[in-house]
């Protein structure tokens, strides 16, 4: 999905707050008996995992950059 498809309040969010309502919305599907009315939820939940997955690919792209930069950093000392 593309990001202009996102909610906003998404992109402000924590991963761990993401996370854990997407774990809320997946209590509520497992409980849940008619499949038509999770249809929904279902696609909340897809939205909030593309979030999830742009914010660590950008959080584990950002310590790639720093352990890097340690790395030069390191280097030059020596």
């Amino acid at each position: 999905m593309k990001e202009k498809n996102l909610p906003d309040d998404n992109s402000s969010k924590s991963i761990e707050d993401l996370t854990e309502e997407a774990n809320k919305i997946i209590d509520n599907l497992e409980k849940e008996k008619d499949l038509q009315n999770s249809l929904d939820s279902y696609q909340k939940l897809i939205k909030l995992n593309n979030t999830i997955e742009k914010k660590f690919y950008a959080r584990s792209k950002e310590i790639t950059q720093d352990y890097k930069d340690r790395i030069k950093k390191n280097e030059k000392k020596t």
